[in-house]
């Protein structure tokens, strides 16, 4: 045979590949050298590649394992379906979809196909080996998806010597991202920048940063659901996180009880998983409660900070005027007798705050003598009436990401004039500096990215939650209809620039439409007001059935059961742009002639007539009319359409949002759309043949009550703000 050399790029290996050539014991010399596809290179300089296309070579060739791949036609079949599948499992959104798929399958099967190991079953194994900590969880749980574990583990336990030596050498076990080499050379290193650059993602090194020992956190407070700005800050530390094969820390900055619960909590763990981010571990601030409190009474005592029972308003004034607080010099017995007030939550311990001694009169405002600490008898969302005082953000940022090993912390660049105080504050405490590393802000028209703001329309309930289609938090626009495939694409083409640009929604719909439009189904629905029956006098007498695929272009999609009947039903708008005798097209049927058209008082067309003309050209036609079936199989729909939620283009921090709500932002239509919309999920996306694509929202339960679909922008539909209380 030759020698046979297998080649990857160093930061993804293809490990179904790979694990297919430990368990046949392939004579293939891996080379994890700088390549742009895995691939398999021959002796004679031919070359195969792409890790679907090698594996299904592998399986072909493995003398050891005759029924590795080469069985009947429907089992060969099965397998190649399952190699298809398993990518779905590295798609942050569907992983839990996908384990419960397989799960249900394999509840009665030891293996995925027929009776012995296969490359299906590799593949499978492979994608959920690679996936890292949450499938590890997961097994180790054992509570979700038992069959699945039970089949993981067997095939793990069977192949133990093969299958531990590649996961050691190959798949990060607990790192983040996608499998890595254990080590990597210099020269890999770059191979791996050079990938990133080539797939548009940021180009911005993390100074002084070294492979294997970057450690990074996102640290979002637990006060409302993630949005798309949230989203950016999380997915920037993934990507760096990845690329450095380092560690990501999620971190809960619960230091406001009035604001936070363990609601978003639960939601923001949730949106992070769905954004497909893996991290090392969970933590709060309020972990370190005891050491910081330690921490604010020994600087204290060492005349770094004081406590302050200025009031609110004049404390504020005094800290733009550049005017020392009166209690700046109070000594160290006073503090502590304050502090003690403080602890306590006593009536006078409410009028005192502590703050940071730096420097009243520093131009950069951030320095006048930041507060470190509260008062606030308030229950906290984890751990109760413990406490009676809470740290700032100012205080408890940097100490934490100090103690926690934090090489770089990411902060978008409008804390810029906040990173002398960080560092201050770590110098003052004796900590170690952590270096910053900043990146713009997202911002995007007529959007709202403030917690305070957003809370506001869910109290006054202008909207159903914080997962409504309009709101843009994660599960608002997923719920919208935008896969995160998209959401990450943008994000990461942006890289981490801080230029500070107002961008418009567009871009990111462009990006989603090129991931749906070439997989999705295709559907016909008519509009339910004015629909016209068009009777075909030729047409047949007894209704009959076609299958017709559901994407023309993507035999995954499937097929859809079309009913041919003698009437069927078109929108109003179309009749109403009918001539008599004029030549139209019935997609997917073929072309018909209008001879009689009826309208009523009002000019409204009521009723059509007309014949089938199957033998006319589809290119000489200026019609091309989607319709529906005369039959009662056909389902109520409701199309939902969204505007912007606010009228101004960028609301600043000052503005009363009360003042730019957009007064109408939703719109819904009633239609009939085809028989086989009847096995839609929620969450599924189609494309409603000339009217755009939807995702189900509200899926068919009985004939009574309406699937509901919510129109998905697709980038090209500039609409003004306003339009839906002019849209018919």
């Amino acid at each position: 045979m030759g020698e046979i050399k297998l080649s990857f790029p160093p930061e993804s290996p293809p490990l179904s590949v790979i694990v297919a050539l430990s368990l046949s014991a392939s004579p293939v010399t891996i080379d994890s050298a700088a390549a742009t596809v895995p691939s398999l290179v021959f002796s004679d300089g031919q070359k195969l590649s792409g890790a679907s296309v090698l594996l299904r070579y592998v399986g072909r060739s493995a003398n050891t394992l005759p029924d590795f791949y080469d069985r009947n036609a429907f089992e060969s079949s099965q397998i190649d379906e399952w190699v298809d599948y398993a990518p779905v499992f590295s798609s942050g959104s569907e992983f839990e979809n996908a384990c419960n798929r397989v799960d249900k399958y394999l509840d009665t099967r030891t293996f995925l196909v027929g009776h012995s190991l296969s490359i299906a079953d590799v593949a499978i194994w492979s994608a959920l080996a690679g996936i890292g900590q949450r499938w590890d969880s997961l097994r180790k749980s054992n509570k979700k998806y038992q069959s699945l574990v039970r089949w993981y583990n067997s095939i793990l336990d069977e192949y133990s010597e093969s299958l531990s030596e590649v996961l050691a050498t190959y798949a990060a076990k607990k790192g983040p991202g996608k499998p890595v080499a254990a080590t990597m050379s210099k020269d890999q290193q770059q191979a791996v920048k050079a990938d990133a650059q080539d797939k548009g993602k940021p180009e911005v090194d993390l100074p002084g940063a070294e492979v294997g020992k970057v450690r990074l956190r996102f640290a979002p407070e637990p006060s409302g659901y993630l949005h798309i700005g949230h989203a950016k800050a999380a997915l920037m530390n993934k990507y760096f996180a990845e690329r450095y094969q380092g560690e990501l820390i999620l971190r809960f900055d619960d230091t406001n009880p009035a604001k936070e619960s363990n609601e978003f909590v639960d939601n923001l763990i949730k949106d992070v998983g769905t954004l497909g981010i893996k991290y090392q571990k969970v933590t709060y601030t309020s972990d370190y409660f005891p050491e910081l409190m330690e921490m604010a009474e020994k600087m204290m005592r060492e005349g770094k900070a004081y406590v302050d029972d200025t009031p609110k308003e004049k404390m504020q004034k005094e800290r733009m005027d550049g005017i020392d607080s009166k209690c700046r010099n109070h000594s160290v017995d006073k503090n502590l007798e304050l502090w003690k007030e403080m602890i306590a939550g006593t009536v006078r311990g409410l009028q005192c705050c502590v703050r940071g001694k730096l420097d009243m009169q520093d131009p950069n405002k951030a320095m006048r003598d930041p507060v470190y600490y509260r008062c606030n008898p308030m229950s906290h969302h984890r751990i109760g009436d413990k406490y009676k005082i809470y740290p700032t953000y100012d205080f408890a940022c940097p100490f934490v990401d100090s103690l926690e090993g934090i090489t770089h912390a990411l902060r978008s660049s409008e804390y810029h004039d906040r990173n002398a105080q960080y560092f201050k504050v770590q110098d003052d405490m004796g900590l170690r500096r952590v270096q910053i590393f900043e990146f713009s802000r997202l911002n995007l028209v007529y959007t709202l990215l403030s917690k305070r703001k957003l809370l506001w329309f869910v109290n006054e309930r202008l909207v159903d939650g914080w997962d409504d289609p309009r709101f843009p938090t994660v599960q608002g626009i997923v719920r919208r209809g935008l896969k995160i495939e998209a959401l990450i694409q943008f994000i990461l083409e942006q890289g981490a620039s801080k230029n500070l640009n107002l961008m418009e929604w567009d871009k990111i719909w462009s990006i989603n439409k090129k991931i749906v439009d070439p997989v999705c189904p295709r559907h016909t629905a008519v509009i339910d007001k004015r629909r016209v029956l068009l009777t075909l006098t030729n047409g047949p007498d007894e209704p009959f059935v076609r299958l017709i695929p559901k994407h023309k272009k993507f035999e995954g999609a499937g097929d859809k059961a079309t009913t041919f009947t003698k009437s069927i039903w078109i929108e109003g708008a179309d009749a109403s742009a009918i001539s008599v005798d004029e030549e139209v097209t019935l997609m997917d049927w073929g072309n018909a002639i209008v001879k009689e058209i009826s309208k009523d008082d009002e000019g409204h067309v009521t009723a059509l007539s007309g014949v089938l003309n199957l033998q006319g050209s589809v290119k000489t036609t200026k019609l091309k009319l989607t319709w529906l079936p005369d039959t009662n199989e056909l389902v109520n729909l409701t199309l939902t359409e969204f505007d912007y939620m606010i009228t101004k283009k960028k609301l600043e921090e000052e503005d009363d949002v009360s003042k730019f709500v957009n007064p109408i932002t939703k719109k819904e239509t009633l239609a009939l759309g085809d028989s086989n919309m009847r096995s839609l999920q929620r969450g599924d996306v189609i494309q409603l043949e000339r009217k755009g694509y939807f995702r189900c929202d509200v899926p068919y339960m009985k004939s009574s009550k309406p699937i509901v679909l919510f129109s998905i922008p697709d980038g090209r539909q500039q609409q003004a703000i306003g339009w839906l209380s002019n849209h018919e």
